[in-house]
């Protein structure tokens, strides 16, 4: 399998952006620009599967890639807090009052 530099460079932008986006609507999962890209990416992987899976179809293009991983990337940064204990975040400040 022969991949363009250029595709490098839509998957690792989607990624980013996607894992960005996913760390701002996740808030307090910041985990820095190649933390944010590892997740994008993975997001992707994610999101490309379950969505059709569900009959969800975002469509096609840059954009809808970057909702696809986003979608997948907020999915896998809800897993990794509820795995290390962080709750969905409401929680935790609710009860220390």
């Amino acid at each position: 399998m022969h991949m363009s530099s250029e595709s490098l460079l839509v998957i690792l932008f989607v990624g980013l952006v996607a894992g960005w986006l996913a760390g701002q609507i996740v808030q307090g999962t910041g985990f820095g620009l190649i933390g944010d890209l590892v997740v994008g990416i993975l997001g992707a992987f994610i999101g490309s599967w379950l969505l059709p899976q569900l009959g969800i179809h975002v469509g096609t293009g840059l954009i809808s890639a970057i909702v696809n991983a986003t979608i997948g990337a907020v999915l896998l940064l809800f897993i990794v807090r509820l795995v290390r204990g962080g709750g969905w975040g409401w929680q935790r400040s609710w009860w220390r009052r």
